[in-house]
């Protein structure tokens, strides 16, 4: 039950101490403009949780509000009468505890500031926004995508961001943010002297030093050029006559493209060319993975003494043979096992190739007629 109210004869009710806690809350917040800084004025008034009491015996809440919380409490629409039920909202059994007009100014604010968080995040996010270009001069935006729930990040030169129009051949318009941040952020640290942790792995690339440095950078086939804009200023200071703006850049850094997918290394017959040997396929990489788990977890079983094969063979309506089939599955060489996950054996190679495998790891490498790894 929310803050501010209660059930009296199966009916919800308005317990009004609790609510004027609940009004006071929606006001402060529009006041403050903070959820943080509601958080810390609560904690002074020790404004509470609601308690509920537990058919234990024992009780839950009555404890300082956290930011959590209160955002749920401010996009609540209990409190205005309302329930939602699958993303729709109906007319609820309770009485209304604030005012509609309070309760969507509330969230006109708290959408406003979500926007501007989310794009403050964007823009922090991209180390070099502005300050990149392609080899033609042409400026490269910072974008997104995401696969599998994750999300990479890249900068796209302006005119092929679309895909409207077609790229030069060999013209790199596209290149993975992480990878050419890191790498300016470190050069341009190392060139002013004020060496920084900005390595893959390690503190994120150092803003500051990009920001209150750099002018430009082009994104060239096998170099970065970068301008710096102290030797802009020193430059202009020094300079006699008009500056030349075709002044070039105040640093090279050897640099290419990372591939867009990377080499595996398949494990490779005796004698046999890397060219002429093609990945596992995938869906039988997927059934060969299935089965070396299947055959762990059944000889894990039957080694506890939790099942016996015969009880596995009922289970999974299987044979005898099937199960220890199956189970040989367990013995395979942890390298095969690896290449397997990494997608690192060659094709033709599945269930039926290591099933029953010689003991002698060296000799399931035999076998199959693969270079040990």
């Amino acid at each position: 039950m929310p803050l501010g109210y209660e059930l009296r004869e199966k009916k919800l009710v308005i317990v009004e101490d609790e609510a004027e806690q609940v009004r006071t809350i929606f006001k402060r917040y529009l006041e403050l403009g903070s959820v943080n800084r509601l958080v810390i004025e609560l904690r002074h008034r020790n404004f509470r949780s609601k308690v509920r009491k537990l058919s234990t015996g024992g009780v839950r809440g009555g404890v300082a509000f956290t930011q959590g919380p209160l955002f749920y409490m401010l996009r609540n629409r209990f409190y205005i009468g309302e329930v939602r039920y699958k993303n729709e909202i109906y007319p609820g059994p309770q009485p209304p505890l604030i005012k509609r007009e309070l309760f969507e100014v509330v969230q006109a604010k708290l959408t406003e500031q979500r926007s501007h968080q989310v794009t403050t995040r964007t823009k922090s996010a991209a180390l070099l926004r502005g300050l990149l270009f392609d080899g033609a001069g042409h400026r490269m935006i910072a974008t997104h995508a995401t696969k599998n729930g994750v999300r990479y990040r890249y900068y796209v030169s302006q005119p092929y961001l679309r895909g409207i129009a077609k790229s030069p051949t060999g013209a790199i318009i596209r290149v993975p943010a992480a990878d050419i941040e890191t790498i300016v952020a470190k050069e341009v640290a190392d060139h002013l002297g004020n060496r920084t942790k900005s390595t893959i792995g390690q503190e994120a690339p150092d803003q500051n030093i990009v920001s209150a440095n750099v002018s430009r950078v082009e994104v060239r086939k096998s170099q970065l050029a970068v301008w710096l804009k102290k030797e802009e200023i020193e430059a202009e200071t020094h300079a006699s006559g008009p500056l030349d703006r075709e002044r070039g850049p105040s640093l090279l850094i050897p640099w290419s493209k990372p591939p867009a997918k990377k080499s595996r290394e398949i494990l490779l017959p005796p004698s046999v060319a890397r060219q002429d040997v093609r990945p596992i396929k995938v869906e039988r990489r997927a059934a060969l993975l299935r089965s070396i788990a299947r055959g762990r977890a059944w000889l894990e079983a039957v080694a506890s003494g939790v099942a016996t094969v015969e009880d596995i063979a009922a289970r999974h309506k299987c044979s005898l043979r099937h199960v220890n089939m199956t189970i040989s599955m367990a013995f395979i060489a942890p390298g095969l096992v690896q290449a397997a996950v990494e997608g690192r054996l060659p094709r033709g190679i599945g269930i039926a190739n290591l099933r029953d495998a010689p003991a002698e790891w060296l000799r399931q490498y035999e076998r199959l007629g693969l270079a040990q790894s």
